[in-house]
Order: C-alpha cells, then structure tokens, then sequence
C-alpha cells in the first residue's frame, strides 16, 4: 500500500508539472545595410583617438546627393574621465562604394 501511494505521489507531481517549454526567439535579424560603414567609422574613429574607448554608438541616417551617399553616425567615447561625442561623416560612391571623405566633429553632448 505504501509503495502505491509513493508511486500515485510521483505519477500527480509528474503530470502536474508543465511540459511545454517556450520557445526562444532569436533577436538576430538580417544586417542593416549601413553596418559596413558603421564599423569603418568605428575602427577609424579608434586610430583617431587611440586612447578612448568607444561606448556608444549612433546611426542618425544617411543622405544621399548625385552621386555619393554620406552615412552619418554619432559615437561616444570616454578617454579617462573625460566623456565626449565625435560625429562621423563618411561620404562614398554611391555605385563603387569607395570612400571619398571621412569628417570627424567633436561634441560635448
């Protein structure tokens, strides 16, 4: 009798538990068409200020003339305890994407 209720005690806690178990989503989506440039305004931003680590990062658009686009994007960094933003402008050719221009602009907010 023992062993029965022992058994019938695991066979209800068992099938109390749920078995669905959710699935998780992955986040990933496809890469934006200006990831590319946002690297480059990366690495070139971090051989401009070799000492400051990058820890915000902003695509604010892109405009596009005749023929170049100009990817804009907004980094932060921090150089010891300074905190400060650079504006990067990449200009490239719109057909062959070469670079044609790279403007960097620092801003205290």
């Amino acid at each position: 009798m023992r062993k029965t209720i022992i058994a019938l005690g695991i066979i209800i806690t068992a099938n109390s538990t749920p078995t669905h178990i959710p699935s998780i989503a992955n986040a990933q989506g496809e890469i934006p068409a200006y990831a590319k440039w946002g690297q480059l305004a990366m690495s070139e931003t971090k051989s401009k200020y070799p000492n400051a680590d990058i820890i915000d990062y902003l695509h604010e658009g892109s405009e596009s003339k005749e023929n170049t686009t100009i990817e804009k994007f907004k980094l932060w960094l921090k150089d010891g305890n300074r905190e400060f933003g650079v504006y990067v402008r990449i200009e490239y050719n719109t057909e062959t994407e070469e670079v044609v221009n790279i403007k960097f602009q620092e801003t205290s907010r």
